[in-house]
Parts: structure tokens; sequence; C-alpha cells
């Protein structure tokens, strides 16, 4: 049994602390100011560097089949004190480190399997689940992993108990088409929130995600919200869009060209892009001994460079797939630092076209002509170097070669989604959409086929609606319309057989949730809720609106009645500015996609889904955004599971 905390000798206190110093936490006051430098922090240390070899003899051990649940654990007095506890008894005879754990930690509850009322339309189940998946954690226990956030969120669902970054996006598209704009405004403030405290929007708000951060999708938060609350929200988040920029962009004004320093790189040619990274080179908290053991099994490699791009890869999102690898049979060949994504790179030209707007509409027409700029030469440099010239398609850039890969997967899409495409390439990459990617269920994550969730035969909501939207953008219509019918489809059919949504599906069929990775299929599911709903309208439009998707799929002009937030010049193009022409300056007509072979009957195209029509000059961002459902909003959530 633990000995009581207050018991302890003073000499052993004495002995402890300064023995094990760099295991203490460190709270410190925070600063409030979005603009303050990030170095100016102090993060809360994360349980892995807290309780060191406890730590680590817990999960080499086993004791539970997910490592998260000790990361998660809160301990129940001083960790220091625990730790101290853990040195003196662990060699003793018939010391259980099972019953040391329970004794001194409590664990996260595994909580009530929610069970849906029987009967219920996909509409209804997933208005159903906001309550079920929100939670409120204004304070937390002073050792607990959790950081707190001053208003409640949506959470994924399942081993998941914690907000995220960029699946929230994806959530809110969802919580908005159900007239939850109360929690779209929430979960807003509380990333804004995370900029003020912390520098930028971790991973999830975990101690142990401090240390990176997720693709950044805050820009197009607060495009979304703003289509609501007006343009005086752009004004408002302001500094904060800024904060995440300076974050993002940290030691580009000294960078030599083919230099890098954590997030952005130099290439040769001057262009300025970003990578994903993680500020720490060991093995991540949450999945230690996965970590542990794939540097084990490559020891020509330093494993602090394996952990180093294990948590990059988490950084992405797409943890795991072979886009990041040498050898997609093999996750030590992993080296994401190296990779410059194509994703991202899009996701910061958005960043920048939205501080332009933001600052236009703070009447800081400087700023905003700034921000116009950068946005143009990330664009310049995109097209001069995230493009596949042989193989038709947008791909990463590997640093390592000097050369754009060779990979096709959803992320190429992902210029299309922002309208940073020339109106030729973006046929292209529609072309090998429809040739390679698109399948009876969605769209393929990558062509390969490896056992990593990010990759085949999986397909993931967001890319689905990535996909949608940025065909939508470039006049390819009956395609976006294949991509929302077929995944749609697959969801219902799963629905059906299951009565529950899940975090990816099989979409080389339909009715099967997806598998690989390092964790069990997930219920819930956040992101998986959002774009069901916001696609459910495109489906059938708000003059018709259906609560489970059609036997037949609906001609693609039919989503031109799709339900549509209220209109402010957040929704518009933030420029004027539109597609750019293709290289030889000649602009190619948009046209609908060809049939799918064995797919269904074609038919005409449907208004842009942002109310944007192309046209020739310079780029804009496309900025989805969810409308108003015809449901009555869900009952506030009751105590959080």
């Amino acid at each position: 049994m633990t000995q009581p905390l207050l018991r302890r000798p003073r000499t052993l206190l004495l002995a402890v602390q300064l023995g094990l110093s760099g295991a203490l936490l460190a709270f410190t006051s925070l600063p409030a100011a979005a603009e303050e430098a990030p170095a100016a922090r102090t993060f809360p240390q994360p349980p892995d560097a807290l309780l060191g070899p406890l730590f680590t003899d817990v999960q080499s051990a086993k004791l539970f089949p997910d490592q998260k649940t000790f990361a998660d654990a809160v301990p129940k007095g001083d960790p220091l004190m625990i730790l101290a506890d853990y040195r003196m008894q662990r060699n003793q005879s018939g010391f259980d480190l099972r019953h040391f754990v329970d004794v001194n930690f409590t664990l996260p509850a595994a909580g009530e399997k929610y069970v849906p009322p029987a009967g219920q339309s996909l509409r209804a189940h997933i208005d159903g689940l906001w309550p079920v998946l929100t939670r409120t954690t204004d304070t937390a226990g002073k050792w607990d992993s959790l950081l707190p956030l001053p208003k409640p969120y949506v959470v994924p669902g399942g081993r998941f108990r914690e907000v995220y970054y960029w699946d929230s996006y994806f959530t809110m598209l969802g919580l908005a088409e159900s007239g939850h704009w109360d929690k779209v405004q929430d979960m807003v403030d509380n990333f804004a929130y995370e900029i003020d405290t912390w520098g930028h929007i971790p991973n999830g708000n975990r101690s142990y995600y401090l240390s990176r951060s997720q693709p950044p999708f805050f820009a197009f938060m607060v495009e979304l919200l703003a289509t609501h609350e007006g343009d005086d929200t752009l004004k408002k988040y302001l500094p904060q869009l800024k904060a995440e920029y300076a974050y993002w962009m940290e030691g580009s004004d000294t960078l030599a060209n083919g230099g890098a320093n954590k997030r952005v790189v130099k290439l040769q040619d001057g262009s300025l892009l970003n990578r994903y990274w993680d500020d720490r080179d060991t093995p991540r908290t949450e999945s230690w001994l996965d970590d542990v053991t794939t540097a084990k099994k490559n020891p020509d490699r330093p494993a602090t460079e394996i952990y180093r791009d294990l948590r990059a890869a988490a950084a992405s999102g797409w943890d795991f797939s072979s886009r990041w690898m040498d050898n997609p049979e093999k996750l030590g060949t992993i080296r994401t630092t190296s990779i410059v994504p194509v994703d991202l790179n899009a996701l910061m030209y958005q960043l920048e076209k939205t501080l332009a707007h933001a600052s236009k509409v703070a009447g800081d027409n400087a700023g905003a002509a700034q921000y116009d700029e950068l946005a143009n030469k990330r664009q310049q440099a995109i097209e001069a170097n995230l493009w596949n010239d042989k193989r038709g398609w947008y791909a990463d850039y590997d640093l390592r070669r000097n050369a754009v890969r060779d990979s096709l997967t959803a992320a190429a899409l992902f210029p299309l989604y922002v309208k940073a495409a020339a109106q030729e390439r973006a046929d292209k990459v529609a072309a090998a959409t429809q040739a390679q990617l698109l399948k009876a269920g969605g769209v393929l994550t990558t062509t390969q086929k490896t056992g990593q969730q990010w990759d085949a035969p999986n397909g993931w909501a967001p890319l689905q609606w990535v996909a949608t939207v940025g065909l939508d953008n470039y006049g390819h219509k009956d395609l976006a319309m294949d991509v929302t019918w077929r995944f749609l489809t697959n969801v219902q059919h799963t629905y059906n057989r299951e009565q529950k949504l899940v975090e990816k599906y099989d979409v080389s069929t339909t009715g099967t949730g997806g598998g690989g990775g390092e964790y069990p299929l997930q219920d819930g599911f956040g992101w998986s809720n959002g774009v069901t709903l916001r696609m459910l309208d495109l489906l059938c439009g708000d003059k018709t609106p259906c609560d489970n998707v059609p036997e037949t799929r609906p001609a693609a002009s039919n989503t031109a009645g799709a339900a549509k937030p209220s209109q402010s010049s957040a929704s518009q193009p933030l420029t004027g500015n539109a597609p750019q022409n293709d290289a030889s300056g000649s602009q190619p007509q948009p046209g609908a996609s060809a049939p799918l072979a064995n797919g269904p009957a074609q038919t005409d195209a449907a208004k842009p889904l942002t109310g944007n029509q192309p046209q020739s000059g310079a780029q804009t961002s496309s900025t989805p955004a969810g409308g108003q459902t015809q449901n009555a909003a869900t009952p506030e959530p009751a105590a959080a599971q």
C-alpha cells in the first residue's frame, strides 16, 4: 500500500525533489496575448516525462490493451511521490505492478455504451449523438494530462475522449447543419483560447499533444462561423489567425535556400513551404510501446529520428500511411519530416487568404495586401513544386530527392478544395480521381494496400468532403455527386446493419467499416457524423430534405437547392479572384465528368457548393460551410460520459 503523502519523512521528500527534479510538472502563469512568442510559454510535462521509469514499465508490461489508457490515467497524488514509492517497492518480493497502478491512479472510465432508440433515421441518429459526444472540462485535476477548455466541445468518440483539432472542423459542419451554432461558437472560442494559451492549437487537449499541431483548419472554422454571425467574426479572431500563422512560419525569415526550421522549409528555388513537425523526438506517449517496437526493428536508423517522423505523421492526421514511407510495407522507413505535403500547403494558402480577408474587414488594407502577396507566392510554389507533370496530379515534394513524389493520394484534391489549382490541372486531377481513387463506397485515401489505416481500402469522411467540394469548384459536378452518393450509401448500409457511424470506411465496397492501424475501429464518430449531415442536404436539397440516403441516386442538379448558410461576405470569394489559367494562358471550359464504369448514369451539373463560379485570374479560397437543417435542435447535453 502506498504510504500517505503527509507522513513521508522530510528528508525523503528533499532527496526525491533533488534527484528527480526533471520529473516535476511545471505549471506557471501563462500569457493571454495571442501575439506573444511561443518560446515564452512553459508547457506542462506529459505523463511519460513526468513518471519516467514507472510509465516505461507500465507500458512495457502491456497492462492495458490500449496504451492510451495509462497516458490518460490521473495520478491520485503528487507524481513525484508516486514515483519515489515505485522506486522503493518495485524490487520487493510479491510486488504487483497492476495493483500499484490501481492504488495510485484513476483510470479513464469506459463510459456507458450509448444505445440509440430503435428505428431512428440516419439524420435523427446523428442529431441524437451530439449531446452524447459533448464534454465540459473547464477545470482539470492538477496532475491530469487533460487540458481544460473554457467552453463545451464535441469529441470524436470511442477512445478519443478529448477534442481533436482537424476533426473538429468537419464535426462543426454537422453541428451547423443541425442548427447548433452555439456549439460551433463554443468550439471556435476554445481553439482561440488554446492559441492564446499555448501559441498554437495542439493535436488535442492533452499535455502529451502540446508538442505538435494538426492540419490548420482554424481559418475554415472562423469562415464557417462568419457565415452565420457576419464579418465581425473575422475581425474578432484576427489576432488568433495571425498567431497561428506565426506558429507555422516560425524561423522562416532566417532560412537559407535548402534550409528548414521546425514546420517551415525553404526550397532551393527560394519557395517557402511547410511540413509537419513535432518538437519532441521520443516515443509518442499514447502509443509508446508501438513506437519503441518500430524503432527496434530498424536498428540502422537513429531511434530519435524514427520517433520524430512518427510524431510528425501524427501531426499530419494521416497516421499512418504509405505516403510517408520509402517502403510502404515497413513503417520504420517513415520520413515525414523530409516530405513537403501538398494538403498542408493548400491549407496554409487558405490561411493566408483568410488573413487577407480578415485584415481587409478590420480596415488594414496594407496587411491584406501583404497576406495576398504571401498567398500568391505560395500558390506559385505549389504549382512549381507540388505538381507531378508526368503523372498528372498534385503530390508531395521529397526534400531528399529534391523532386515531386509519384504516389497518387486523396491529398491531391486539396488544391482544388481551396481553389489554388489551374483549371487544366484540376481537370487532370479529376480524371485521376475517377480512374484510380473512386470506388463503390467513396474515395480511397491512397492506392496502396499496406495494412495502415490511411491507405487502401479505407476512405475517411474529411477526404470525401474535400473531394466533393474540390471537384465541384472546378465544374466536375457529376463526379462530385458520385463521391457524395457512394460515400453516403456506404454510411447508410453500415448504419442499417450496425446502427452506428464509424471513424473510417472500407470504400472498396459499401456497408463495411475500415480496418488497419494501431487500434480497433472506433464508433461515434464526430467527423463522419458532420460530413454525413452536410452531404445529406447536398444530396436532397432543402426543398425535399432526406433523413436517410435515397435508394436511387439523385441528379447532380438537385444539389442546387441544397441548404445554404446565411449569406455574408465570408461566404463569397475572398478576393473576387478564382482558379488560375493553365500555363499557356488559356482556360479549358469546366465540364461534367465522363461516365464511370458500371456507375450510375450521369446528369446535368449543379451550382457550386459555395456559390462561387470559377473564373480566369488569380486564386480564391473555397469556404465550405454548414447550412441550417430542417430538424429541431437536439436537447442540451446531460452530464458527459
